[in-house]
């Protein structure tokens, strides 16, 4: 072990750890500002033999925190996402699949809710409602539904993408619910 690296990092450390610290703690918040800078003197550490330690150990420090900083940031964002995302499904799923205690207004919810998704698909203009229906109801593949109707099989994509989208238009409150009545 280089004892002259020695004394110096204990020196770097003592000298720059207050204000590195100060600094992390702008960037990610008092409870991520120890682990950033001591990551940093770390790796320092780790790299003693490759690293030499000049005029700029300053401005080298303090661009190694602010990188392990945005790399904590970037890390939170993703869990924070992730961790929005399962609310939002497991919301929906306490919202959809629980049933009711009362079967008498899961019923009526159902019917309800079936009532408001066949309102919307006879709302389509015609052509577009038969391709749906041939399509969702009728389990038939975009091909047979052009052969039947004596259509080429863009047309009948062309419908079905201009139904999907009045669908997803005219009930975007409820257009989770509507693939799963469409999958089902």
């Amino acid at each position: 072990m280089n004892e002259n690296f020695d004394l110096t990092y204990k020196a770097l450390f003592r000298r720059y750890y207050p204000s590195l610290i100060f600094y992390a703690t702008r960037l990610v918040g008092e409870e991520e500002a120890e682990d950033v800078v001591q990551d940093v003197f770390v790796e320092l550490w780790k790299r003693k033999d490759s690293i030499e330690i000049g005029e700029q150990i300053q401005a080298f420090l303090y661009r190694a925190v602010y990188t392990r900083a945005l790399n904590v940031l970037k890390h939170r964002n993703v869990e924070d996402g992730y961790c929005a995302a399962m609310e939002e499904i497991n919301r929906r799923r306490a919202e959809f699949y629980q049933p009711d205690n009362n079967e008498v207004i899961r019923k009526i919810e159902d019917r309800e809710l079936r009532k408001e998704i066949h309102d919307a698909i006879n709302e389509l203009p015609d052509k577009c409602k038969e391709v749906f229906k041939l399509s969702y109801l009728h389990d038939m593949k975009n091909k047979e539904i052009a052969d039947v109707l004596g259509v080429s099989l863009r047309t009948v994509e062309a419908h079905m993408y201009k139904a999907l989208k009045f669908l997803r238009n005219r009930l975007g409150h409820l257009w989770f619910i509507l693939l799963l009545f469409l999958l089902d």
